[in-house]
């Protein structure tokens, strides 16, 4: 029994360790995954305090996986550990059954686990820790009570240290699709040896009171009835498959409308990228943000502010370092997928990603300008 209750310790601490430090290193993805189950319930108030519940999510999780592993206070946390996973098992049986969402965000970006992986890796964890929690007064702790303290206290600094950096570095490990060295015209395509959707074509009809469907190869028999009344034609999805591209809904337009994306993305020379949203907070990167346009000027290198704010409202009494560049309309979707700071910059050449910077790290920009 003192065996097992070892083992699930470990495996229990080690994979919410675990887990924490994957989204740790992007608290926004798990954010923006908040959003998309707000969304999906209708809880569009809750969307302006999801990455604070992501921050404080996030560092329970690595928290709680340390303290199974030094045996602290377990009756606490085996408690808190017991209401954690049936909660996360709700979320990913709730994406598992209801079909309306594809992946949890369990591992963030770098493992990306489909709805039916991630329910059975809760199940499993539920299972693990429904013994921890059956047993847990047998548990002793593995420190003293100081050092315990010691080691959970230098663990939550940590936590929050690291989510802290890369909410305005960027991310420590990239595994988004515009990491440096993709090209986002090739991440745009379809993969080759991609499995496509499987779908029939679908006629629903009504017939004396009755509404009747049937595929293409299947009429009734007696179709030609005049009792047949067209309702509408679809195409019935019969296998899902994997023919999806890395990136979705990028478009770069024009303040006329124009399509300028591929143009762009097939230029010869460098180009700066701005990722800037709506929600954006001046502070003093704007200052060296104008000194890198100085320096990418004098290396012949355009710059373009990429954005989902409206032009007329960018107009308004911009920062002088946004005259600089050539606005373009985009998705906002897309640009929280591109840049997890507000704003980014990134360096393209020929639709591959060179370099790119958080706003904390604009006065690197300028250096790597100078060296090219």
């Amino acid at each position: 029994m003192k065996g097992l209750l070892i083992l699930s310790r470990a495996i229990v601490g080690i994979l919410f360790i675990f887990s924490g430090l994957i989204k740790a290193n992007d608290p926004l993805g798990l954010s923006y995954k908040m959003q998309e189950f707000f969304e999906v319930w209708g809880w569009h108030t809750l969307n302006d305090y999801t990455l604070a519940f992501s921050v404080l999510m996030i560092a329970f999780e690595i928290i709680a996986g340390v303290a199974v592993l030094v045996g602290w206070r377990m009756r606490l946390f085996s408690w808190l550990l017991l209401l954690l996973i049936l909660f996360f098992t709700f979320l990913t049986g709730y994406a598992l059954f209801s079909g309306k969402i594809k992946e949890c965000g369990c591992f963030g970006d770098c493992i990306p686990l489909q709805a039916n992986q991630s329910f059975l890796k809760d199940l499993l964890l539920l299972v693990l820790i429904g013994f921890i929690f059956i047993f847990r007064e047998r548990i002793t702790p593995a420190l003293q009570i100081r050092n315990s303290l010691l080691v959970l206290f230098f663990t939550a600094i940590f936590s929050f240290s690291l989510q802290w950096y890369v909410l305005q570095h960027l991310p420590v490990l990239d595994c988004l699709p515009y990491k440096v060295g993709n090209n986002i015209s090739e991440k745009m395509k379809i993969p080759a040896g991609a499995i496509p959707d499987s779908t029939v074509i679908s006629f629903v009809y009504e017939s004396r009171g009755k509404q009747v469907e049937f595929t293409a190869d299947k009429f009734p028999n007696d179709f030609n009835d005049s009792t047949y009344t067209f309702i509408r034609r679809y195409d019935k999805l019969i296998r899902k498959g994997n023919a999806e591209s890395s990136i979705k809904d990028f478009s770069l337009q024009s303040i006329y409308g124009n399509d300028t994306t591929q143009a762009l993305l097939n230029e010869e020379g460098d180009l700066l990228f701005l990722f800037l949203k709506n929600d954006y907070k001046e502070r003093e990167w704007t200052e060296i943000l104008s000194m890198v346009m100085k320096q990418a000027e004098q290396k012949n290198i355009p710059g373009f502010l990429v954005t989902n704010i409206p032009i007329d409202e960018l107009r308004n009494d911009p920062p002088p370092a946004f005259l600089e560049f050539t606005p373009l309309r985009c998705d906002a979707t897309a640009i929280k997928t591109a840049a997890r700071t507000n704003p980014t910059l990134y360096l393209v050449r020929k639709g591959t990603i060179i370099k790119k910077w958080g706003y904390a790290d604009f006065e690197q920009a300028i250096r790597f300008m100078n060296n090219l």
